[in-house]
């Protein structure tokens, strides 16, 4: 994915290396389980879905888990380029205890493939979900599948991917006593003739004479486009879920895909869908319930009433419930996650990050939280405290921003965080308190700052502003004050400290996107006093960008910054591509078929700097082609073109 060049195919790698270091979550002990090591992953276009299943061997059901995290990691073949389409797989437990072992058809995980037409040779990109509601069913060796669901030609383009079981030994915040499947299937939606309340229908289960709770773990999507209303993938519509007879939870399922970490793709990745987004490992929705032990209890799942004169809509359903003891500690935190500062993929939207430090914090104790030190900090700077107070109820996860700005040197760094005294009591199981992240420093740069604006179309869209650490916005330009394709330089000069910079667009489609012609194409970029780049952002970024820097000290040399830039990508005739460098290289523009990657036009410009270029297709036959530049021998940009389409 190198839309943008800091050089940034350096960044990635840099992000990546991160990644890799990035987490000294435990200090117990943890066990990596690899079930598919980049695997290339294709589809059967025959029959709709491709399984690939491998074994793994989990810990023994003598040793104790605390956690299990499924790790997912998708990348470009080696062989091939990245596949195109935003398709639902599955990833299951197949068979546990050996090769004659019994089936058990548990899906752990379902992703959905992003648009990868424009990804690079070297593009990956990682997911994570907590996977330990399934404990009792990873253990001794285990069959793991991945299916693979589509129907794009499967010759030239596939995925690689890499399933990884993070697991964590220690005693468990709650021991399972049961699992037991009440969901699975995909439920057809709008069926005047075959109601989805004929098929889910409430399910009744026995509490264990151990059990303290059940905990309720639903995967939905909806996929599929009836009439009138785009349904279910591209229709909002309500669910409920009713526990012995009482409403517990109602809530659309919808999810906004404007904030994908995973940006920009190829397709119409920016659009809302039923509870997913192209490029998104699912993550699942947790009820605890209260149980009586030996008693009968009911779930009920309903969906909204919906009829569709044409159905062909379905809700993809799978419900667990998980029978636990009670929890093992009165008093008992854990550090979830380290959301900023952080180099994970999942946080790209958020970092580098310079002030207010976000963690996940999870009540793993029987007692509600209502208070809490934490101890945080980067590693060779003061450390801070801070009592964060509120009302935390057992198992429930919260987010919780650390007030301060975030202390770096240069280049990596170390941020860590310690959680003291719940409720003021000493915590029970003190293993995960602690966890550590690596990350990228913000960048340092004088005290001049230029916001280089160029509106599209759709300017009501767009706001930006300028704020230091403590909030102050120093620089705005509100929704609705900017005028259609009009350049604005807005030259600020700040004092010492910390800033962010963020440019919103209400319509969630960013500057540009190829399937909303009406909008134009806008440009947004950040310039020293001298006019060089200091960072450039991609227009098609969805609901937002940010940056966040600091001023003072040795600012940092003006880096090899390029921005490239092409519009419209869907055409009858012409397209228009735009090339900003910091410095003059050699470029080479490409417009290559798809499928074949024959070039049909090259184009070479020696030590190019700054051009705006118009391409006339019009001679070309109807189809898609790719465009790419190439710099100094390097592929660095990528765009499919649909010509005439």
């Amino acid at each position: 994915m190198k839309h943008k060049i800091i050089s940034k195919g350096w960044r990635y790698s840099l992000i990546a290396i991160l990644a890799l270091i990035t987490l000294k979550t435990h200090a117990s002990d943890t066990l990596r389980v690899v079930t598919h090591n980049r695997v290339t992953v294709v589809t059967d276009p025959s029959q709709g879905i491709n399984l690939y299943k491998a074994w793994g061997v989990f810990p023994s059901v003598k040793e104790d888990i605390r956690s299990i995290k499924l790790k997912v990691r998708m990348g470009c073949p080696d062989d091939m380029r990245c596949a195109d389409w935003d398709y639902k797989d599955h990833i299951t437990i197949r068979r546990t205890g050996g090769m004659k072992g019994a089936s058990q058809d548990f899906e752990v995980g379902r992703m959905l493939t992003p648009y990868g037409g424009a990804f690079g040779k070297d593009w990956t990109f990682d997911w994570e979900v907590d996977v330990t509601d399934f404990s009792l069913l990873l253990r001794d060796s285990v069959e793991i599948e991945y299916n693979h669901t589509g129907w794009e030609p499967n010759e030239d383009r596939g995925w690689t991917v890499t399933l990884e079981f993070e697991i964590v030994k220690g005693k468990p915040a709650w021991e399972p006593v049961s699992i037991h499947k009440i969901y699975d299937g995909a439920y057809r939606y709008g069926d005047s003739t075959n109601s989805i309340e004929q098929a889910l229908k409430p399910v009744s289960f026995k509490a264990g004479k151990q059990a303290a709770f059940a905990r309720l773990r639903v995967v939905q999507t909806g996929h599929g486009m009836d009439k009138p209303d785009n349904c279910a993938e591209f229709c909002s519509k309500y669910r409920e879920i009713w526990y012995d007879g009482k409403l517990i939870d109602k809530k659309d399922i919808w999810k906004k895909c404007g904030d994908n970490p995973l940006y920009p793709q190829a397709g119409t990745w920016v659009y809302d869908r039923a509870n997913w987004c192209p490029g998104d490992l699912m993550q699942p929705d947790l009820y605890d319930l209260k149980v009586q032990p030996g008693r009968q209890h009911t779930v009920d799942i309903n969906m909204e009433h919906y009829v569709s004169s044409n159905p062909s809509a379905d809700a993809y359903i799978t419900a667990y419930l998980v029978q636990y003891k009670k929890p093992a500690a009165k008093h008992d935190v854990a550090v979830v996650e380290i959301v900023a500062p952080s180099a994970k993929d999942a946080h790209r939207r958020l970092n580098p990050a310079g002030m207010q430090p976000q963690i996940l914090v999870r009540n793993m104790g029987a007692k509600p939280l209502s208070h809490l030190t934490i101890r945080y900090g980067t590693k060779g700077f003061l450390e801070k405290e801070y009592s964060w107070k509120g009302m935390l109820q057992p198992a429930v996860t919260t987010s919780i921003a650390l007030p301060s700005t975030i202390e770096s040197q240069a280049g990596i760094n170390q941020f860590e965080v310690e959680l003291l005294k719940p409720n003021g009591k000493k915590d029970e199981y003190r293993a995960d308190n602690k966890m550590s992240s690596s990350f990228e420093a913000v960048p340092r740069q004088d005290s001049i700052l230029v916001v280089y604006l160029m509106t599209n179309s759709q300017p009501e869209q767009n706001s930006y502003l300028l704020k230091n650490s403590e909030g102050k916005v120093i620089k705005e330009r509100t929704s609705g004050s900017l005028k259609a394709n009009t350049l604005y330089r807005d030259t600020i000069q700040l004092a010492k400290g910390n800033y962010e910079f963020v440019l919103s667009d209400s319509g969630g489609n960013g500057l540009e996107f190829w399937a909303n012609p009406r909008g134009g194409r806008g440009k947004v970029r950040l310039l020293n006093k001298d006019g060089a780049m200091l960072q450039d952002f991609e227009s098609d970024f969805g609901s937002s960008v940010r940056y966040a820097f600091e001023v003072g000290g040795q600012a940092a040399p003006v880096s090899d910054l390029t921005s490239l830039g092409l519009y419209p990508t869907r055409t009858n005739d012409k397209t228009t591509f735009d090339y900003y460098s910091n410095f003059p290289q050699d470029v080479v523009v490409q417009i290559v078929t798809d499928p074949g990657d024959t070039v049909v036009e090259e184009q070479t410009y020696k030590q190019l700097k700054e051009g705006v270029f118009t391409y006339d297709l019009s001679h070309h036959p109807k189809g898609r082609f790719y465009f790419k530049v190439l710099i100094d021998g390097e592929e660095k940009f990528k765009k499919r073109i649909r010509l005439k389409e």
